[in-house]
């Protein structure tokens, strides 16, 4: 049995890969504008990455409590992790570091 609490756990299990990298992305620097997140993604994916797709997202993670969404100026919203997604980002580290080893 894990030592993680299952909610930590769990909270990743039924997002999709595009936002499991969208926390990913997050994590390593936090409170981004969603238009350096678009671009550090199309690195990763070597594509454009639609403006609906990235937004249509990030507006999923708010809803999950996974990223807190907050105005920078009229036009311009910064993206952060909550503390729910840096514990749930945590277990799931410590997960693959435990399958790794096995």
């Amino acid at each position: 049995m894990s030592a993680e609490p299952t909610a930590d756990r769990d909270a990743l299990a039924d997002l999709t890969a595009f936002q499991r990298d969208l926390l990913w992305a997050l994590s390593h620097e936090n409170a981004r504008k969603g238009t350096a997140l678009k671009a550090d993604l199309a690195d990763y994916y070597g594509e454009e990455i639609n403006h609906s797709r990235l937004y249509q997202n990030l507006d999923k993670l708010v809803e999950c409590d996974l990223v807190a969404k907050q105005a920078r100026d009229r036009r311009t919203n910064e993206y952060s992790l909550t503390e729910a997604a840096r514990r749930a980002l945590e277990a799931r580290r410590a997960w693959q570091v435990r399958s790794e080893t096995a």
